[in-house]
């Protein structure tokens, strides 16, 4: 059941999920026209979306009632994986077996399907996380300038993003900021993500001449990524949280 027995405003109310009490979240916003509820990739807490003027008590009962949906999304959160010497690090749609030798190099090297890195072992899962991280910004500044040219615009400045909601933002300013755990994802589904934001460039909506414009711009299917992500996308939080 919701708890309504945290009365100190900084801490959201909770929901009771399988013995664990989760936090629930709730976002107002101007252009929601409905309420929209979902879990945490990682299971942590409930986030509901809900019109500017609906009450908060009508968003903790939306959760309430979804109780049954919320149970079924915790169970199919898998558990984390530990960053260690012989894991398989998901790259690129794939995967690469984690070789570590603290007397190796630190700088981590793929060799075939396997992923060299020395260094000490209580900083690996930090290495491994910026190295991920660089390799991500430099494939998606290469997809931001090939989809720019396509849509005729200047690339705008490119962030990534450590964000738990979603894989990519476009700001007002034209900067685009994307998740940096989209390395791990299938090119395809990365792509897919960056011809988005630049979609928003053109279109700063999802109206049909958003859409009309990404279909144009991405050379892929974007209902086949959208499903990736939809099926596959918390897993890409499991090894780094």
């Amino acid at each position: 059941m919701i708890d309504w027995l945290r009365r100190d405003p900084r801490h959201p109310p909770e929901i009771e999920l399988d013995g664990r009490h989760v936090p629930v979240i709730v976002r107002r916003l101007d252009r929601a026209r409905r309420m929209t509820l979902r879990l945490a990739p990682d299971g942590s807490e409930v986030r509901i979306t809900i019109p500017r003027w609906t009450p908060g008590a009508d968003a903790l009962a939306f959760a309430q009632a979804r109780r049954d949906w919320l149970l079924r999304q915790l169970s199919a959160v898998p558990a984390p994986v530990i960053v260690a010497s012989g894991m398989a690090l998901p790259y690129r749609g794939g995967t690469l077996t984690l070789h570590h030798d603290p007397a190796a190099a630190r700088r981590p090297a793929i060799d075939g399907g396997h992923l060299r890195i020395g260094g000490p072992a209580t900083s690996l899962p930090a290495r491994l996380r910026r190295w991920l991280a660089a390799e991500a910004h430099v494939l998606l500044a290469a997809d931001l300038v090939e989809y720019c040219a396509r849509a005729g615009r200047e690339p705008p400045r490119l962030a990534l993003s450590n964000a738990r909601r979603r894989w990519g933002s476009c700001a007002a300013d034209g900067t685009i900021r994307i998740n940096w755990r989209l390395i791990m994802a299938p090119d395809a589904v990365r792509r897919s993500v960056v011809a988005h934001e630049v979609a928003h460039l053109i279109h700063f909506d999802h109206s049909p001449a958003f859409h009309a414009a990404l279909a144009e711009l991405f050379e892929g299917s974007v209902d086949e990524a959208n499903r990736w992500l939809s099926r596959q996308g918390r897993t890409l939080y499991l090894p780094f949280g």
